[in-house]
């Protein structure tokens, strides 16, 4: 069969280059290590920052009984009455704030849908949930308001941190659903401008309750 001139000349470029192959740019970034810098704070003090910037509300809990106080003053000041919680854990423990108030069954009528997390992202002021959560795959983006509770344990640096506390956790068998929910949802894809709560709630609260 007759190789054409081109084709020739291209066949012998490919020759060429294996015989002296270009070396590797950066031959020593193996994908290993972060590409972002260490933390130069606290991660307690970066979430706070990072998660501020997304207009996220952060509330730190040096103990139990004072995230207690906050809730039930916050839901006070706020006049919300139905509730949408699911998780047996925190249904439990935040019993005398909902005091009173209906827990509701149906999300998308909820004043407010509270869930604990998996993890909280320092970085990038970020919660990370999943479907292994007792609250299910919906209760942080339906009710206006999502209020999560967390602790001090659960607060890593980096999204790869987050991940790996999860396999730790659910060793193989990992959740189906896992998301990052970064402040309230918002979207400028209409005329450049920034609109609040159009995918999601407008407003998001973290309590973030020191486990020492």
């Amino acid at each position: 069969m007759q190789i054409s001139p081109a084709k020739e000349n291209i066949l012998k470029k490919i020759r060429q280059a294996l015989v002296n192959p270009t070396p590797v740019p950066f031959p020593q970034s193996e994908g290993n290590s972060s590409v972002y810098t260490s933390p130069k704070q606290e991660n307690e003090i970066e979430f706070a920052e990072n998660f501020g910037r997304v207009q996220g509300r952060f509330l730190y809990c040096s103990h139990m009984d004072e995230m207690i106080l906050q809730l039930g003053q916050l839901i006070a000041r706020q006049g919300w009455t139905q509730v949408f919680c699911r998780e047996a854990g925190l249904l439990a423990l935040l019993e005398e704030p909902l005091k009173g108030l209906l827990i509701s069954e149906d999300l998308p009528e909820a004043d407010v849908s509270i869930t604990g997390c998996e993890a909280l992202i320092a970085r990038t002021g970020s919660i990370l949930m999943s479907s292994g959560q007792e609250s299910g795959r919906l209760a942080s983006v339906y009710a206006p308001v999502h209020i999560c509770i967390a602790y001090t344990s659960q607060l890593v640096y980096d999204i790869r941190d987050g991940l790996e506390m999860l396999t730790g956790k659910y060793k193989s068998k990992i959740p189906s659903f896992i998301t990052l929910a970064t402040g309230p949802s918002r979207t400028a894809d209409i005329e450049k401008t920034l609109v609040v709560g159009v995918h999601g709630p407008k407003e998001v609260y973290v309590f973030l309750i020191d486990a020492q």
